[in-house]
């Protein structure tokens, strides 16, 4: 196969920086080729094999390295799994159950389409979510609850899910451009740069009184924004894709019966709260990982049926060799899309 358009994903930034772990030693590579999300054109079958793709066909790659017995992930293809080849060499080979083929005569751009990682992934993660919310409040009206998300692109998508099943719905930006995109999708902006100081201390900072008082107010104005949105109650369902530096904020702003869920972890891995106030507060704790395997055709179903896909023209996409200005621009906070691309091979 060769590819056409790639999604660079945090988790090949994650390969770049080698944390939190390093790909290559964990792999027993000396050179690990990234990119595990993107369409591609099929340019031959092996001979005999029954299989649902055919020469020329374009198809979505499934990021699946090694599968569990319930065939969930256990390793990502082009990122820990060892012997895979990513989206980043030109052309490369693969084992046909992880190509999915775009439908046909589909209403929407490869772009749109190249984003579906973020979607495939927070389906899974919106689903996990929301029924363990139920198992706690039945039947109240969502209409009566909050739910927010830290994060990009995973965190959009599970807020357009949660807005289509009645919630009300708002995210956090630190842009001109991010603002205007949620508010233009029915999702209400919660400016970030509002609270400049809303993020733990680095390690550095530690000792700097002033800076922990600064984040005191920034924390304190923050929550005062989601008392607002949320009647007093605070947030139903957060989705924290973030990690670390905003985990202790997470855990206030939540509601009684509230749910944290996360699929991502752009800023630390590590986190630490207390059991008992967790429990006394009846939070459930949500991770998920990718998503299975055999629920991939239903997914790109629903978003084709349902629109249910990044905007057209939200996107950004870099040719091929600009690959490493790509790389610096979305390590460094310099893209406002929340669907940074990588074009391969010319459709």
């Amino acid at each position: 196969m060769e590819p056409i358009i790639g999604s660079w994903e945090a988790n090949m930034d994650h390969a770049l920086t080698r944390s939190p772990i390093d790909v290559c030693s964990s792999r027993g590579e000396d050179a690990v080729v990234l990119g595990n999300l993107g369409v591609v054109r099929v340019l031959k079958v092996n001979a005999g094999q029954d299989v649902q793709v055919r020469e020329g066909d374009l198809c979505l790659l499934m990021p699946f390295g090694r599968l569990d017995r319930f065939e969930y992930a256990e390793l990502a293809y082009a990122y820990d799994c060892p012997g895979t080849i990513g989206l980043l060499a030109e052309r490369t080979k693969l084992d046909v159950r992880l190509l999915l083929r775009l439908p046909d005569d589909t209403a929407y751009s490869l772009p749109q389409w190249a984003a579906y990682g973020r979607y495939f992934t927070a389906w899974d993660n919106w689903q996990k979510a929301y029924g363990c919310w139920r198992t706690q409040v039945a039947d109240d009206d969502p209409a009566n609850h909050l739910v927010f998300g830290w994060g990009g692109g995973v965190a959009f998508a599970e807020l357009m899910l949660a807005k289509r099943a009645g919630f009300r719905v708002a995210m956090a930006a630190g842009s001109e451009e991010r603002v205007a995109f949620l508010r233009e999708n029915g999702i209400t902006p919660v400016d970030r740069r509002r609270f400049p100081d809303l993020s733990l201390p680095t390690r550095q900072e530690r000792t700097d009184r002033d800076r922990h008082q600064r984040r005191r107010t920034s924390v304190a104005d923050f929550l005062d924004v989601v008392k607002n949105l949320s009647d007093g109650y605070g947030v139903a369902i957060l989705v924290d894709n973030i990690g670390e530096p905003l985990y202790d904020v997470t855990l206030s702003a939540l509601a009684r019966e509230g749910v944290v869920t996360t699929c991502g972890w752009k800023a630390g891995m590590r986190l630490s709260h207390l059991r008992g106030a967790e429990s006394i507060a009846r939070h459930i704790h949500v991770n998920t990982h990718v998503w299975r395997l055999p629920d991939s055709p239903g997914i790109r179903d629903f978003m084709e049926a349902e629109g249910w896909i990044a905007p057209e023209g939200s996107d950004v996409v870099y040719d091929f060799d600009r690959v490493p200005e790509l790389a610096d621009d979305y390590a460094n906070g310099r893209i406002g899309s929340y669907f940074p691309m990588y074009r391969v091979n010319p459709l």
